[in-house]
């Protein structure tokens, strides 16, 4: 007998997020900013360089691959179920209430990962564009400064989602035009010959990412995909936007193609004016390569490409904050959480305890890693790879798992909804495995200490893990009813585009 899964369908307005907040276009600029491009560009195009030379533009384009094909599977799941927990709830549809409980998890911790670490970099590169280098320097300074914009960016995720999407849309342009001026003004030196590094032309065979080969493509690999991480904070948004079923899927897609001709372009103008040399000489210096670089290219205006780093980061802290507390309120409206982590702001209509509570763990997270090591911090966003990789494979694997009585439909559904997530699950999955293995080494990681005879960000992976399955077994044993769910599959008439719906298996 047929019947409407627990918490199945777009939840009724009663709920409390205000619906219609926010359009297409709106939801498309969080998506970018989420993924911070400039500030990602930064961080990794020394270590990618140092790993794979001149194709550093052509790993960027092959991490673009897994990334695609799994937002082709948020595009149909979120057809099918447009609720703000994305993963948590269309895992748990498909796959069961364990497996749905630990991609919420997987989410949510890696926006307690990493905001605290993107509002640094925000204050940093601001106060650096602005002269003050001696406060970077001071480290309790630069951390209060960093603990008050968090703050700041998380008031303004609670005040509202129209407020939120005007300054996404303030900040993205911003970040464009600085990305755009240091491409332009990099490769133009370039071919004027009016270089001060060790310029090389740009080839079109950089873009094949198997020149390196071996070990050294793997690790840029890695690191190619943390680039493109955050693109889905759009589908978070999907109660909150118009044409829910619909654009919120689209606006992830086409963030992945947007992500994918500026990671290239920049990937191109840098690799091209430095040379690869220079670049895997200051590997090690991770984001600060841009400022390094902007000074070389562009003399007196070096402050726009520091600009764009820092609103990179900036936009990116407001924006994760998103997917994390919007996760915690699916969760909690299907009480795998604490039902007061759904409560919903009666004037501003968004979830202020869930987003209160993120920042609040995040910023201690900060806090406690900043005062170990500046190189703890950095291990504990390597450790991001592993939850990255796990809730977007497990994502792109409940999307075959759902949609599976229709994928002989037609070649469209085959390839599109079955064969291109699970791809793109099964890529993921071995970098997964790959990220565990280099992470088992401590010399592999930033610090190069060992903990319990592992890499640090292996052993904080693992301790997230352990802690969620705890928490998740004593929340079974609390309040058993989320664990009564069964999974199902996709109403017939929904691959159809009827509408949204389910049905049990």
């Amino acid at each position: 007998m047929a019947e409407d899964l627990a918490g199945a369908g777009p939840p009724p307005q009663s709920a409390g997020l205000k619906p219609n907040a926010i359009g297409f276009l709106d939801a498309l600029v969080i998506g970018l900013n989420s993924t911070s491009p400039a500030y990602s560009v930064a961080a990794v195009i020394g270590p990618v360089v140092a790993l794979v030379g001149i194709h550093a533009p052509g790993v960027m384009l092959a991490s673009f691959v897994p990334m695609l094909l799994i937002a082709s599977a948020f595009y149909y799941l979120n057809k099918a179920d447009q609720d703000c927990g994305t993963t948590f709830s269309w895992v748990t549809r498909a796959m069961g209430p364990w497996a749905g409980w630990l991609g919420g998890w997987a989410i949510a911790m890696t926006g307690v990962l990493v905001v605290g670490s993107l509002a640094d970099v925000a204050v940093t590169f601001a106060l650096l564009a602005l002269g003050l280098d001696s406060w970077v320097d001071d480290d309790v300074l630069r951390r209060l400064l960093t603990v008050l914009l968090i703050l700041v960016m998380t008031a303004i995720c609670v005040i509202g989602t129209e407020v939120s999407a005007k300054v996404q849309n303030i900040l993205i342009l911003a970040q464009v035009v600085c990305l755009l001026a240091f491409a332009v003004v990099a490769l133009y030196r370039v071919y004027a010959d009016t270089g001060t590094l060790d310029a090389v032309e740009p080839s079109i065979s950089w873009l094949d990412p198997f020149g390196a080969g071996g070990a050294s493509l793997t690790g840029a690999l890695l690191l190619g995909v943390f680039i493109y991480w955050g693109w889905e904070s759009a589908v978070n948004l999907t109660e909150e936007t118009e044409d829910s079923a619909t654009a919120p899927g689209k606006a992830a897609v086409w963030s992945t193609v947007i992500l994918l001709v500026t990671y290239v372009a920049v990937g191109f103008a840098v690799v091209a004016y430095a040379g690869a040399a220079y670049l895997a000489e200051n590997a090690a210096e991770e984001e600060f390569i841009f400022a390094l670089l902007a000074e070389e290219a562009m003399g007196g205006w070096h402050w726009v490409v520091l600009l764009a780093v820092s609103t990179s980061a900036l936009a990116s802290t407001q924006t994760t904050i998103i997917p994390a507390s919007r996760t915690a309120l699916s969760m909690a409206r299907r009480h795998a959480l604490p039902a007061h982590f759904g409560r919903i702001h009666p004037r501003f209509r968004t979830p202020d305890v869930s987003t209160w509570w993120v920042a609040g763990i995040a910023i201690a997270w900060y806090l406690v890693v900043s005062e170990i090591s500046s190189n703890a911090l950095f291990d504990s966003l390597t450790a991001l790879s592993l939850l990255i990789a796990f809730y977007y494979a497990l994502t792109g694997v409940a999307c075959v798992v759902y949609y599976r009585r229709h994928l002989t439909r037609s070649v469209h559904h085959f390839v599109l909804i079955g064969l291109g997530p699970l791809v793109g699950a099964g890529l993921l999955a071995w970098l997964l495995v790959e990220s565990v293995i280099d992470m088992s080494d401590p010399a592999n990681s930033y610090s190069g200490d060992s903990w319990f005879g592992l890499g640090p960000p292996l052993v904080i992976g693992i301790g997230i893990a352990v802690t969620g399955v705890v928490i998740m077994v004593v929340r079974r044993l609390l309040a058993p009813v989320f664990w009564s769910e069964r999974p199902g599959v996709v109403d017939p008439s929904l691959v159809d585009g009827d509408g949204p719906g389910s049905k049990e298996s």
